[in-house]
């Protein structure tokens, strides 16, 4: 039992002479550099490290139309489905699909049948009725006649007079007339066909003036304004202009948008319903650049923009709102009115590096990629340039960045 003790207590002080060993065998302590001095002595190594090369070119602001871009189409301002007022039998329709018709042209004609023969037979009674009530004012100024026989000869003038009057409106109806002018779109009955008051003849579409209709959100709506001139492309490229005709007072519930609709002359009517049609509304002036949309990076926070050099030969992160785009390049707001914009190696810097700049040709367009071979033409002395000017941040809700 002793020896067992013995073997523990051996075995506990050499497992203690071991953990105090690190702490006393050596001087040399293990030093952790403060957050500071790491930053130090990395600034120190990158002002030590040679600059990095980027190419870059100066470019210009200047001002710029700021659209609200919608997606819409046209649509014709009425759609009227023309219906009889009276019934018969149709004896007549001049008019097919695609027809032209003008305010007042008839579109179905309805037999007369008896209405001729009502219209004289109601004029007869006309007569009569006005022959006895000029009869019974003769005796009454003779004392022969009571107030109640002239009023009751009166009352049967009106009632013939009335007869007569609907006997003339039932001819009239057997004409149905084009309320507006336009085109007929729909035929709904043939000559031969039995008509009752309600039943339709042809639908006819108002295609003058024609509209855009589109949907504005409602951070915009604010920007939009009536008699606004507005431009529309339609997807075959042709451009139409108007002004604005109604802004909506009450969003759409699920979209939170206000409707917008513009009045395009269309006089030969030859814009047609229902054309995709790309509307744009002017909103505001801006300074804007010119750039390639291959120079745009994102910074941690996913915000676009681009990288510029500073008078400091210091790279810079600004963030920009696209105007507008074109075939050749985009229009950017957010960057100083004259800025040092860097072309190529622009994926190889970071914000505050201090690179060395060789600049383009003042008339060409931003590069997206560094020329394998580049000649002393494409270079330009190495002379850092400065910028100024301060940053313009203005929304460009609905317009080419939603595209």
């Amino acid at each position: 039992m002793r020896a067992t003790y013995i073997t523990a207590t051996i075995i506990a002080v050499a497992i203690l002479a071991w953990l105090l060993s690190g702490q006393l065998g050596g001087t040399d302590t293990v030093r952790h550099d403060s957050l500071a001095e790491q930053n130090r002595q990395n600034e120190a190594r990158r002002q030590d490290a040679e600059p990095t090369r980027v190419r870059a070119r100066v470019i210009h602001a200047s001002p710029q139309v700021q659209h609200v871009v919608l997606r819409g189409k046209t649509e014709n301002k009425r759609t009227v489905s023309v219906k009889a007022e009276t019934s018969g039998r149709i004896i007549d329709r001049p008019v097919d699909r695609g027809t032209a018709v003008q305010e007042g042209d008839v579109l179905c004609q309805i037999s007369m049948e008896d209405r001729y023969a009502s219209l004289a037979e109601s004029r007869e009674s006309l007569n009569q009725a006005r022959i006895e009530y000029e009869g019974s004012l003769k005796l009454k100024e003779r004392g022969y006649q009571s107030d109640t026989a002239i009023a009751q000869s009166k009352a049967q003038l009106a009632a013939a007079e009335a007869k007569l009057k609907r006997a003339e409106l039932d001819i009239q109806r057997t004409y149905v007339r084009a309320p507006f002018a336009g085109v007929v779109e729909e035929v709904h009955s043939e000559v031969g066909d039995y008509v009752a008051p309600g039943t339709a003849c042809v639908t006819v579409v108002d295609l003058n003036p024609m509209l855009l209709v589109g949907r504005v959100a409602e951070k915009d709506v604010q920007l939009v304004a009536l008699d606004q001139e507005v431009t529309g492309v339609l997807s075959d490229g042709t451009e139409v202009h108007g002004p604005v005709s109604f802004i909506g007072a009450q969003s759409d519930p699920a979209t939170r948008t206000y409707e917008v609709e513009i009045e395009i002359p269309n006089d030969d009517y030859a814009l047609r319903s229902g054309l995709t049609t790309e509307i744009r509304i002017p909103v505001a002036e801006v300074l804007a650049q010119k750039i390639s949309p291959a120079l745009f990076a994102l910074d941690d926070s996913g915000q676009i923009g681009v990288r510029t050099i500073n008078d400091r030969g210091e790279v810079e992160f600004h963030h920009v709102h696209i105007v507008r785009d074109e075939p050749d390049g985009v229009w950017v707001s957010g960057l100083p009115e004259v800025a040092t914009l860097i072309t190529v190696g622009q994926e190889l810097v970071v914000p505050g590096q201090v690179v060395e700049v060789d600049f383009e040709a003042s008339g060409e367009m931003p590069a997206s990629t560094k020329p394998e071979n580049p000649t002393e033409d494409d270079l330009t002395a190495t002379t850092n340039t400065g910028s100024s000017g301060g940053s313009i941040v203005i929304s460009a809700g609905g317009s080419a960045a939603g595209r």
